[in-house]
This record gives structure tokens, C-alpha cells and sequence, in this order.
């Protein structure tokens, strides 16, 4: 065993040591015993391949044990996955340490100078970067802000006890203290009472910036300085340079959330302009205690006169802007009208005097003090601005075609809703360029109306740099971009919000480009734009809809399209990402899917979501969150600058063959099989997955609808439940097995090697498979389904085991991700932890369905889901 595994496994065992000190003091030794005779057998289990013992062992538990049982190995499996990530931040630190740390962007510049790039053209392109990662707050972020707290707090005190030199005393004292906060977490609920608000939601968000992201960005751009000097002269890189930003949905995805209401927007708008002015008052507080500098140079001397210490005349002053930037917020929150005079509306004058300072510093010989928290702070400034992030606004096409039928109704030109596309388009063009106003002003809609159009009035009135894109779900028509600039139009928005069409279904995909075209073609449209066009992309729908493989071309395909599009107008693309921290909803490593995009497609600009749980995974910690940050950067320079060659014609003949297979086999079980839904619903715990209070969002879109209502994050966290992982792999085992009867084995290698879009997919196919287990899954479908309905288990079974020999075979690896061992080692440290969760999970929903007014029972399995999910941590 390597000393880095020995560092994890005895961070692990110290954890768990503390933990069973908890559970021991505070439900006796016999208790502990008990816990600790179901990990063995879990793990025999897993040796022998026979759980029958550990079955048993579960089945005998009574009502009172069960909940404490299934908190012991929920929370073991939180303390594992604290210790792999603080593993992750001390692996780089060692590897700094010994001068083996392999930075992204150094890599990538090294090899830029080997082609020939100038140091001005990695600047350039550095400098035209724009990377925007959209925080949103779905809900598979299972573990409480309380919780989250106690464990940066076990974080910090590994890495307090991570020295080489620590003494005896203080060992003890940071031993000592995290018991404390385990025995905290041991005796704090892990699931909420209530489910979150919208507001609740974005103040997690918040937090995960004011933790983490605050302190790592200033550290990724230190990174980046340090990068390119060995390839420029300039000391540092431009000050103005915010190549990463960050926006939300959260307070502004209204899609099928009734929570997300225009007051809701406005208030996480105002809570974010707080935040940013708390944090900058913070800074700045610490700078001026400590400029006490009095030489200047003659540009500061005429700004500050006389004084005797020009540096804090300019902090203080920027100090009691940005105090009185927090009270403006404040009162805003608080519901009263307070003038925004003498406020921080947007960062320019912050940025202005900071480089003022900075400037005098580095005239008057104080070059070390111009580099520390003075060059922090104005990264930070760039990249954060006065709004911390921007806030998109989604809304579904069908609540605008609603609110445009209702006024159309009201003036008795008709039912917009019942117009074909080309009277839809007359009407909102004619408008459009209309000086006339088009909304009634005596005129009384329905609530759901009212709603739409008061967030076009909560736009108007709030500030242009405190939103972001505004995006309409199940975009299928031009029109539907249109309608949305006409009620910005007619609610008096007076400036060109960005209109973002996200096509999710493989049908819209597929459409994309000639929607597009036909906007490009509308002069209105093409100079609203002014030469910057954003679509998004939807990887959840689309994978439901035709299942992974097909989705995963359709949406290679579009993106394609676009891009060839949008060149041949002289129209610059961002394309926006909508992926998930799951396979299924087209999650996995960002910077290999950035990589694997279409050539030409990044181009410099690039909008990603980051989503639930991953946020916390990728930027929970800021050594993470630094890697992170360089992971992005280093990926949309690569794509931009070498973009990978296009793949060849027979390739895409065969992905279009294997695409189209693949997505007949989805749909003839998903669509066709009569066993299917009602398979599905007794097999997992979908239906139970409604009284997780997990996000502020329904898990239908509709209440009554089957399967293709219910939202993608709950269809597949369902499956993920069970083990069976189906929707990021049915379809795929017939198309590889269609490829390879075809006689393309030998090409599919050469695709996986050679082509990075393949090689991504066959990739993340190979890690979700390996997470698979088959023998749960039928576990729990003999535990909870009734005989005529298991033939389609065995049916489905035997399609992962075919979809697993498949994958092996084309990568010739004799075991599932063989080439990449640390996630084969994760997998395999967590399995006896999560087994006994499983199992214990299908014992509990068999009771719960038989008593649906047991607490207990009701409590424990909603801590197995949650146990579950940490467990599986990207497929939760």
C-alpha cells in the first residue's frame, strides 16, 4: 500500500474510531457491537458473494433499532467521503512539496510553446476567456448546511493534524476536538424538517462562495501568475482579468417550481448585493488596519490632499460606500424604499481606487504590499463584482404562450395558443417594432399570468448586472424566443437581456439549428443580439427522452450545427451547458467534456451548471475549488486554441447507427414495455422519493403524470437507489452489440482511443458501470415486486451484464475501469458501508408500504437514501 492510500485509510479509521466513541457513550457497547457485526458481514458478503448472513441480520432488526443502524453507516459514509476529499487536497500539497504537481495550466502552456503559440497569444486568449459556472440548486444535495459546517470543520482539524513535526499536546487537543464536532453531527438530525425554501436554497449557495470560493479565486489567480511568467515578461497578468465568473439558478428557476415567485427573484437578487458588500467590507476593514503607509504618488496626493495616510483615506472611504451598499440591501430585504444614491450599484469605482493604490505602491518601491491582500482583493472585485453572481431567470415556453394568449384573448384578436408558427411570429414582429404599448393597463389575469408578467416587471426595475441569461425551457419554436423579448420589451427592460432557447428533447436537438436560423434571419432579432448568440443545451430531458447514447449524439450533433451556424453569420456562440452531477443527466470530469466537444464549438466562451451536490465536491474546500477552477480554464484555452481534429465520416456513420438503435432499445422498455412503470415503481423507491425534503422543487411537473412527467434528477436518483443505474446505460448494449456484429470492433477501439467525444462517452459508461450491482437490484426486487412483473428484472439485468462485457471487451480490460484505480479503489473502500443501506432500504420499504404511518420506518429510509447518495457521491 502506497503512504498516500495509508494517509486516507488512517484518516478514515480516525474518523470512524471517533464516530463509534459517539454512537458507544451514547447507545451503549452493545449497540456499537452490533454495528460493527453488520459492517463484517457486509464485508464477508462481499468476498463470498453471499449477503444472506447480512440479510438476516437487518431483517431482525426492530422498529427502535433501525434508525440509529442506518444513521451509523449514513454518517460513516459522510466522515469517508471528508477524509478522500482532504485526501485530495493533501496529495497536491505533497506533490507541490517534492516538485511533482502537475499544474493543469503549466502543462498546457508548456505544450502551447512547443507549437509555436506566443506568449502574447496565451495571454489573449486567457484574456478573452469567459467561463461562467452557473450554480444551481437541485435537489440531490442531500446533507444539511448544519451538517456541511461540522464537516469543513473535521476538514480543518485533519489538516491541523497533517504535520510531520505536531507535538504530543497538540495532537491530543485537535484529537479532542474532533470528537466534539463528530459527537456534534452524531446527535444532529441529517435529515430537514421542512423542505428548503428558494431562498434557503440560494443562501446555501452564498455560503459555498463566502467559505470557499472567496479565498480560492485570489489563489487560482496567483496560480495562473505564476503559470504564464515563465512565459512572459510581465510580472502579473491584467488586473482586470476575470476569465471565471460565477451566475445562479437559485431564486430564479421557476421551470415547474411555484416556489420561484418574482418577490422570491428580487429577494435573493438583493441578498446577493448583501453578501458581496458583507464580504468586501470584511476585506477592506482588514486592508485599512493594516496600509498605515503614508509615501504616495502624485496621482493619489491629488486625490486625498493633505492626509496624512492617503491609503486609508481611500479604504475608509470605499469602506463606508460599501457599508451603506449593506443597509441599502438590508432595507430592500426588509420591504422599505430607500434611495440608492451614494451606493455601489456596479464595482467600477471600487476597482478604480483599489488600482489607484496599487499603482502608488508599486511607484513607491512597495511592490510586496502592492502583490499581497491589495492584488487579492482587486481579483476578487473583477470576478465577483457588486453582485457576487448573476442570477438567470428559466421559465418554461408554455407559461408565455399562456400570458400572450390571455392578452390576445382580452383584446379579441384571438387565442395566441391556437396560431401556427408563422401568425406567431407576424404578431410578436409587428409588436415588437410597435411604439405602442401592448399590455392592458384595466386588466385583471389569472394568478399564473399575473405571475409571468410581474417577473418581467421585477427585471425592469432591478439592475442590468444583477442578471444573468434568460432562459426558456422547452424552447421548440422561434417564437418562443420572441415572445420573450416582446414582454421584456413591453415591461420596459431597457436593456438586451441575453434570450437563451434550451433545447432539451432529442427532437429539439435536432431542430436547433433551424430554429436559430430562422431568428438569424429576422433583422430585429440579429441586431438585438449584436453579434452574440447562447443556446443551451439539456442533458437530463434529452437522456430521458431517447436514453444516453442517443442523447449524448443528438446533443454532439447540435452542438455541431451551431457552431457552423453561428460561423457562417459572423455570430459568436457560448454554448451553455446544462449537466448534471450524474451520468444520466451528462455529469463526469468537466474538463474531459469540454475537451470532447464538437471542434470550434468553445471558442473561448463556454456556460456550465454546476449542480446540487457537486458544487460542494468541486468547490466545497479551496484547494479543491483552485484545482477545479484550473481544470476549467486550462480545458476552454485548450479547446479554443487546439481544438481536436473533426471526426471522420465513417465514424459518424457508425455513431449514427448505434445512436439510433440505441434509442429504439431505450424507448421499446421505457415507452413500450406494459410491465415497465408499474416495474419501476415497485422496484425503487420512487414514489418515497416525494417525502425526502430534499429541494424547494415538486418531483413531478405534473401530480398526476407517469413516468415521462416525472423530472429527470428523481428518475434517475431512483434508479441509482437500486443499484441498477439504467438510464445511463440502456440503449447501450444494443448499440455496441450492433456496432461490433457490424464488424467495427477494431473502429470502435480506434474511435475510443483516437476521437475525444467517444472516448469521454465509452469512459463514463465504463465508471457508472462499475458502479452497477446487479445482485442488489434484484435483491430489492425480490423483496418488493410481485412475481408477474420480475421477468422484466432479469430482462433488464441481463442487458447491464451484456452492456459491462461490451465495455470491457472494446477497452480489453479484464475488470470494469481497470485504467483508472482510484475510483476502482473508492468504489471498492465504500461498498461494505453502503451494502448494509441497501439492503436495509428495501427492508424498510417493504414495511413502509405496509404501514405508511410508521415513523420510525418512515425516518430510517430516508436516511438510507441520503446514506446511499453520499455514498455514490457523482451518481447521487
Amino acid at each position: 500500500m502506497s503512504d498516500r492510500q495509508a494517509s486516507l485509510r488512517e484518516n478514515v479509521r480516525l474518523l470512524g474510531d471517533c464516530l463509534g466513541e459517539s454512537m458507544s457513550n451514547h447507545l451503549g457497547e452493545g449497540f456499537l457491537e452490533k454495528v460493527e457485526n453488520i459492517r463484517l458481514l457486509s464485508k464477508d458478503g462481499r468476498q463470498s458473494g453471499d449477503s444472506a448472513a447480512l440479510i438476516e441480520a437487518l431483517e431482525a432488526l426492530d422498529d427502535k433499532e433501525i434508525v440509529p443502524v442506518a444513521r451509523a453507516f449514513n454518517q460513516f459514509l459522510n466522515l469517508s467521503n471528508i477524509a478522500e476529499q482532504y485526501h485530495r487536497v493533501h496529495r497536491r500539497r505533497t506533490n507541490e512539496s517534492l516538485g511533482i504537481y502537475h499544474n493543469p495550466v503549466g502543462d498546457l502552456l508548456s505544450r502551447l510553446s512547443k507549437q509555436n503559440f506566443s506568449a502574447e497569444q496565451m495571454i489573449d486568449s486567457l484574456q478573452s476567456q469567459s467561463i461562467e459556472l452557473v450554480l444551481t440548486a437541485h435537489p440531490t444535495e442531500v446533507v444539511r448546511r448544519s451538517l456541511i459546517r461540522k464537516y469543513d470543520n473535521i476538514s480543518s482539524e485533519l489538516e491541523a493534524l497533517d504535520k510531520d513535526n505536531i507535538l504530543p499536546l497538540e495532537e491530543t487537543k485537535h484529537i479532542r476536538r474532533l470528537k466534539e464536532i463528530i459527537t456534534q453531527a452524531w446527535h444532529t438530525d441529517e435529515i430537514r424538517e421542512e423542505r428548503p425554501t428558494p431562498v434557503d436554497e440560494a443562501k446555501w449557495g452564498f455560503a459555498v462562495i463566502e467559505q470557499s470560493l472567496w479565498q480560492a479565486v485570489p489563489r487560482f489567480f496567483r496560480q495562473l501568475d505564476e503559470q504564464f511568467s515563465e512565459f512572459s515578461k510581465e510580472d502579473r497578468l491584467p488586473l482586470d482579468l476575470a476569465p471565471i465568473r460565477f451566475s445562479t439558478w437559485m431564486g430564479g428557476d421557476r421551470d415547474g417550481n411555484p416556489n420561484v415567485t418574482h418577490k422570491v427573484t428580487k429577494e435573493v437578487t438583493l441578498l446577493a448585493r448583501w453578501m458581496a458588500a458583507d464580504l468586501y467590507i470584511k476585506d477592506l476593514n482588514e486592508l485599512r488596519a493594516e496600509f498605515s503607509m503614508t509615501q504616495c504618488n502624485d496621482a493619489l496626493r491629488e486625490r486625498v490632499g493633505e492626509s496624512t495616510q492617503p491609503y486609508r483615506e481611500v479604504l475608509r472611504h470605499l469602506e463606508n460606500k460599501m457599508l451603506a451598499t449593506k443597509n441599502w440591501a438590508k432595507a430592500g430585504l426588509d420591504g422599505e424604499t430607500v434611495s440608492d444614491e451614494g451606493i455601489f450599484l456596479d464595482i467600477q469605482e471600487l476597482t478604480d481606487d483599489l488600482t489607484l493604490c496599487y499603482q502608488s505602491l508599486l511607484d513607491c518601491g512597495m511592490k510586496v504590499i502592492a502583490n499581497g491582500s491589495l492584488l487579492d482583493l482587486i481579483r476578487r472585485a473583477a470576478t465577483f463584482g457588486a453582485t457576487l453572481v448573476r442570477l438567470d431567470v428559466r421559465q418554461d415556453a408554455s407559461r408565455h404562450i399562456d400570458a400572450l394568449s390571455a392578452i390576445t384573448r382580452f383584446y379579441g384578436l384571438g387565442d395566441y395558443a391556437e396560431w401556427d408558427e408563422a401568425s406567431r411570429q407576424a404578431f410578436l414582429l409587428t409588436e415588437l417594432n410597435s411604439k405602442r404599448p401592448l399590455l392592458p393597463l384595466e386588466w385583471t389575469p389569472t394568478a399564473e399570468v399575473k405571475e409571468v408578467l410581474d417577473t418581467f416587471a421585477m427585471i425592469s426595475k432591478g439592475q442590468q448586472n444583477s442578471f444573468g441569461s434568460y432562459v426558456i425551457s422547452m424552447a421548440s419554436a422561434p417564437s418562443d424566443v420572441l415572445a420573450v423579448a416582446l414582454m421584456l420589451k413591453e415591461s420596459g427592460v431597457s436593456f438586451p437581456m441575453r434570450i437563451v432557447p434550451l433545447f432539451e428533447t432529442l427532437a429539439d436537438l435536432d431542430n436547433a439549428k433551424p430554429i436559430i436560423e430562422q431568428l438569424f434571419s429576422i433583422p430585429w432579432y440579429k441586431s438585438y443580439i449584436n453579434g452574440h448568440q447562447e443556446v443551451m443545451i439539456g442533458y437530463s430531458d434529452s437522456a430521458k427522452d431517447a436514453g444516453q447514447i442517443a442523447a449524448t449524439w443528438g446533443q454532439y450533433r447540435a452542438q455541431e450545427a451551431l457552431t457552423s451556424l453561428c460561423k457562417s453569420h459572423g455570430i459568436h456562440l457560448t454554448l451553455f451547458h446544462g449537466r448534471g452531477g450524474t451520468v444520466g443527466r451528462g455529469g463526469g470530469p468537466a474538463h474531459v467534456a469540454i475537451l470532447s466537444q464538437p471542434p470550434g464549438s468553445v471558442n473561448g466562451s463556454i456556460r456550465v451548471t454546476e449542480q446540487g451536490e457537486m458544487i460542494r465536491f468541486k468547490f466545497g474546500i479551496p484547494d479543491i475549488a483552485v484545482r477545479s477552477l484550473e481544470l476549467y480554464c486550462s480545458a476552454v484555452m485548450e479547446a479554443s486554441l487546439i481544438p481536436a481534429e473533426s471526426p471522420k465520416e465513417e465514424w459518424r456513420a457508425i455513431m449514427d447507427e448505434m445512436a439510433e438503435v440505441g434509442m429504439n432499445q431505450y424507448r421499446s422498455i421505457v415507452r413500450g414495455h406494459e410491465d415497465f412503470v408499474p416495474y419501476f415503481r415497485a422496484t425503487t423507491p420512487e414514489q418515497e422519493l416525494a417525502k425526502l425534503p430534499l429541494g424547494s422543487r415538486p418531483a413531478r411537473r405534473r401530480s398526476d403524470g407517469g413516468v415521462e412527467s416525472l423530472r429527470a434528477i428523481p428518475w434517475i436518483f431512483a434508479w441509482m437507489q437500486i443499484r441498477l443505474m439504467l438510464p445511463a446505460w440502456l440503449g447501450a448494449e444494443s448499440a455496441l452489440q450492433q456496432g461490433i456484429e457490424s464488424g467495427n470492433l477494431e473502429k470502435l477501439r480506434e474511435m475510443h482511443k483516437k476521437w475525444p467525444f467517444f472516448g469521454a462517452y465509452l469512459d463514463m459508461l465504463d465508471m457508472v458501470l462499475a458502479k452497477a450491482e446487479p445482485e442488489i437490484a434484484e435483491y430489492y426486487e425480490k423483496r418488493l415486486v410481485d412475481e408477474e412483473l420480475q421477468g422484466l428484472g432479469r430482462l433488464l439485468r441481463g442487458k447491464l451484464k451484456q452492456v459491462s462485457e461490451l465495455v470491457k471487451m472494446l477497452k480489453k480490460q479484464e475488470r470494469l475501469i481497470e485504467d483508472n484505480k482510484t475510483i476502482r479503489q473508492s468504489i471498492d473502500v465504500r461498498n461494505p458501508y453502503i451494502d448494509p443501506l441497501h439492503y436495509l432500504q428495501a427492508e424498510l420499504l417493504y414495511r413502509s408500504r405496509r404501514d405508511e404511518e410508521n415513523a420510525e420506518v418512515n425516518k430510517a429510509l430516508m436516511i438510507t437514501m441520503a446514506g446511499i447518495a453520499s455514498g455514490m457521491q457523482n451518481t447521487g
